[in-house]
């Protein structure tokens, strides 16, 4: 009863939230200081987040993923632990947009010149295997080569489309990926996270303090990303269309 009287029965986001499970956090014990305003109460020893804040943090970092979409900017997922794996991989695939689903490589944007050398590599070994380039090699050769391949896909499939270090990292578990985040803070790219209430909602730009362990949870919040995305997508055909009709002939 404790949540669903918080609940705005006229809010559509809100119940969306609460049938997603967005409203469980961790034990008070857990607890990060930063996260106890987005706290409502308790619930069997388990700490709820107030719905009301997290749709409204939601809310903002949406429109500023939409804003940077619109400007032509690429949003990077990143999500590596099991609960989250699949979800990142769908909804950045939906997106076009790359992801990490996996373990971050350290210097993926501190050192990106050398990992784009990597994700040229794949793209090149890629290719002269579907043209049947490799056909001049020995059978030992193609094997190694193909062992090559699969290890540079493992690490660089999702950050393929990259050619640059991307506008906003969408992070799932602030904490968890706490090596991403520090190296976006580095080079002053903002990030986005769902982040439970053992993070420290201060790492980041825009924090969305909810379920970050939950598949159906991790997956409202990946989708809610995706339509930002898609959103910002058409603003800049909009704008791209008037430019052009502007245009003297």
């Amino acid at each position: 009863m404790l949540v669903i009287a918080k609940k705005k029965e006229n809010n559509p986001n809100i119940e969306a939230l609460f049938q997603a499970g967005a409203h469980f956090g961790l034990l008070r014990s857990r607890r990060h200081p930063s996260s106890q305003p987005y706290i409502f109460g308790m619930k069997n020893k388990i700490e709820i987040f107030d719905l009301e804040k997290t749709n409204e943090m939601l809310s903002v970092a949406k429109e500023f993923v939409k804003s940077k979409v619109a400007e032509g900017g690429m949003i990077l997922f990143v999500g590596g632990k099991n609960e989250a794996r699949k979800s990142v991989l769908a909804g950045a695939t939906k997106a076009e947009m790359p992801y990490v689903a996996g373990r971050w490589l350290g210097g993926t944007l501190t050192n990106f010149p050398e990992i784009k050398k990597r994700i040229t590599k794949l793209e090149d070994l890629t290719s002269q295997k579907e043209k049947g380039e490799l056909s001049k090699y020995t059978k030992k050769e193609r094997l190694l080569i193909d062992r090559e391949i699969e290890s540079l896909q493992k690490d660089f499939s999702g950050i393929s489309p990259m050619r640059s270090t991307p506008a906003v990292l969408f992070v799932v578990d602030l904490k968890r990926e706490s090596i991403a985040v520090a190296e976006a803070r580095r080079l002053k790219i903002p990030v986005v996270s769902l982040s439970s209430s053992d993070c420290n909602l201060k790492d980041v730009e825009y924090p969305i303090p909810g379920n970050d362990a939950s598949m159906k949870s991790i997956e409202y919040f990946v989708n809610q990303m995706v339509s930002a995305i898609e959103e910002g997508k058409k603003s800049a055909a909009i704008a791209s269309a008037v430019k052009a009709e502007k245009k003297p002939e």
